[in-house]
């Protein structure tokens, strides 16, 4: 059975670059008075609480799956903010919400026709909804993790839960057409790449521990994750350029709409 294995620190170690998209993401969102807002795996919660601001919301509710990440969230929480232990793709609250926000999480869910469905009754009349997710699934940090997971000796060991990148999204255009059938009168969609300038291509490895490899972490032993870890490290650097700096281009699809 897979486990809790998001590691915040690991996770933040590219703060800055992980929450650029989230600001572009916020941007999009017309202010209205004191909305219900409703953040979709939230993480750490610090983008919550600034998201909860800017907006002015009168309530904000954060969800997440991992214990590690809302034991950080707690230090965020108020009166007005509150975080809760929950699966997005079960997620069925009791209240509409004026804004839907899910940054960098809805790529882990299935069966995104239905999800997207199930979130809109949850909208309110006028209610708004932003999404962002990474689609940089064939770049080979991604790609690798894939093909070695589906190999003999790690798909033994993963218990042939092979690592399929990408597989429950839907192309950018699709989101754009099933925003429309969900009768968002206004929407934004669109696919940005960021440039993200490391260090060195080492950072690239740091970068993936904090979310690609946790698919990989979280079923196997310390040993062995830190067995396919040396030989990803291995396999990947004879692909990616050994450059210093190293420019990281990242996918990302961003998506808005209004009821």
């Amino acid at each position: 059975m897979a486990q809790d294995v998001w590691n915040p620190k690991q996770y933040d170690q590219f703060k800055e670059q992980r929450s650029q998209p989230f600001f572009d993401l916020m941007n999009l969102l017309i202010q209205t008075k004191t909305p219900r807002v409703a953040d979709l795996g939230c993480g750490t919660g610090e983008l919550t609480a600034q998201l909860s601001q800017h907006l002015k919301a009168s309530e904000t509710i954060g969800i997440d799956t991992s214990d590690a990440m809302l034991e950080m969230a707690k230090s965020y929480q108020t009166d007005h903010l509150k975080f809760q232990k929950a699966d997005i793709e079960n997620w069925n609250p009791e209240k509409q919400f004026d804004v839907i926000c899910s940054n960098a999480a809805l790529q882990w869910c299935s069966d995104h026709a239905r999800l997207f469905e199930s979130l809109t009754k949850h909208l309110a009349p006028q209610g708004q909804i932003a999404i962002q997710m990474p689609m940089n699934f064939d770049y080979p940090t991604h790609t690798l993790a894939g093909i070695m997971s589906k190999e003999t000796h790690w798909a033994n060991l993963l218990g042939h839960e092979a690592r399929e990148p990408g597989m429950k999204m839907l192309k950018v255009e699709e989101y754009a057409r099933l925003l429309f059938k969900l009768g968002f009168q206004e929407q934004k969609v669109f696919l940005r790449v960021y440039g993200h300038v490391l260090d060195s291509r080492e950072s690239v490895i740091e970068w993936v521990k904090g979310t690609t490899l946790n698919f990989v972490k979280s079923r196997l032993s310390d040993i062995d994750y830190q067995k396919f870890v040396s030989e990803y490290r291995e396999r990947l650097f004879q692909v990616l350029p050994d450059d210093k700096p190293f420019f990281y281009p990242f996918k990302r699809v961003l998506i808005w709409g209004r009821r």
